[in-house]
C-alpha cells in the first residue's frame, strides 16, 4: 500500500504556451491550475517557426501582472520540446487548457506523444475553459484589437495597457 503524500497531490505542474498575449481563459486556467497544485510553472514556449508580436520578456512581464495575486506561480520561458523541459525542472503534470472539441484533437495527439518522451515521469492534466471564454484566442485578440475592436475583460488590463501603448508606439505617438 502507498503512503499518502503531504500537501496537495500534485508538487510542481507546468502551464505552456506562447502567452502572445495571455488572455483572459488563459487566466482562468492559471487560477484554477493554481489551486490543485504546491507550484504552477507558467512556461512562455519560444516558437521559432511563429512571428511572435511581444517578446518573451514582454510576454513574461505580462504574465507577471496578470498573476501577481497568485503566490505559487513561477514564470520561465524555454524552447525545445516540452519533454525535455518537464523532464529537466522534475516536472509531474502539465496542464492544458482545453476551449473545444478542436482543441481536444491537437492535445490529445500532443499528450500522447509527450507521455511516451515523459517515460512515465509526468503526466499531463486538461481543464475545460470557462465556457464564457471558450471563443477567446491570443491571436483572436490581436486581430479584433488591431481592427479598432473592444477587447477589453477578454485579456488582463495589464495586457490592454501594454497592447495600446505598442500600439502608439508603432504608430510614433
Amino acid at each position: 500500500m502507498q503512503k499518502e503524500k503531504e500537501g496537495k497531490p500534485l508538487k510542481k505542474a507546468l502551464y505552456a504556451g506562447s502567452f502572445d498575449p495571455i488572455t483572459a481563459g488563459h487566466l482562468d486556467v492559471i487560477n484554477r491550475a493554481s489551486r490543485l497544485c504546491d507550484v504552477l510553472v507558467v512556461g512562455v514556449i519560444h516558437n521559432p517557426s511563429k512571428a511572435s508580436a511581444f517578446s518573451g520578456d514582454e510576454r513574461m512581464d505580462m504574465i507577471r501582472k496578470a498573476t501577481a495575486h497568485l503566490s505559487n506561480i513561477q514564470i520561465d520561458r524555454f524552447d525545445g520540446l516540452l519533454a525535455d523541459y518537464v523532464l529537466k525542472h522534475d516536472i509531474t503534470v502539465v496542464i492544458r487548457g482545453l476551449r473545444a472539441t478542436m482543441d481536444f484533437e491537437y492535445e490529445i495527439q500532443m499528450a500522447q506523444m509527450n507521455a511516451r518522451l515523459y517515460n512515465n515521469k509526468a503526466e499531463t492534466i486538461f481543464l475545460m475553459t470557462n465556457p464564457e471564454h471558450s471563443f477567446i484566442s491570443s491571436s483572436l485578440m490581436r486581430e479584433v484589437f488591431a481592427l479598432g475592436g473592444d477587447i477589453s475583460g477578454l485579456v488582463p488590463d495589464c495586457v490592454l495597457e501594454m497592447m495600446k501603448s505598442k500600439a502608439l508606439t508603432a504608430k510614433g505617438e
